[in-house]
């Protein structure tokens, strides 16, 4: 009965840290995304907010970023989890497929740029986060 107990007080603590570790690997990503999107809008990189993007190289260098902070939000999800790593990861990558599905799904019609993007985004979600949890679990053995 004790054993029960201890399980039950438990393990609210660990699905908020699961969640916490999912939402943490996904705030990264996003926000590192938005502000470097920012930076690239205000030094004229990109054109302005509401402008189609079509240029290659744009679209390219934007893909480049955001593959590096997919592959870092991968790492900190594996990193703060409590337990099995890799199982928050895949729940991470599956968070960011739907959404990056979802954000293609909505902006595909808006030709606001090439629709290679797009798709990109969503085929490249799970395999990026799933390289940043087997980074993070090389890190781990090396320790």
């Amino acid at each position: 009965m004790t054993i029960q107990m201890e399980q039950t007080t438990t393990h609210p603590r660990r699905l908020g840290r699961s969640v916490a570790a999912v939402l943490l690997g996904f705030v990264a990503v996003a926000a590192l995304s938005v502000v470097t999107d920012q930076v690239c809008h205000m030094l004229g990189v990109y054109p302005p907010w509401g402008q189609p993007m079509w240029d290659v190289g744009d679209n390219l260098l934007a893909l480049a970023y955001r593959s590096v902070y997919t592959v870092v939000g991968g790492y900190i999800t594996a990193r703060f989890a409590p337990r099995n790593p890799m199982r928050h990861v895949l729940a991470l990558g599956v968070l960011g497929f739907l959404g990056a599905l979802a954000g293609a799904v909505a902006t595909i019609p808006m030709e606001l740029g090439p629709n290679w993007y797009p798709v990109a985004l969503v085929l490249t979600a799970l395999p990026l986060v799933w390289l940043g949890g087997v980074l993070h679990r090389r890190r781990q053995v090396e320790r």
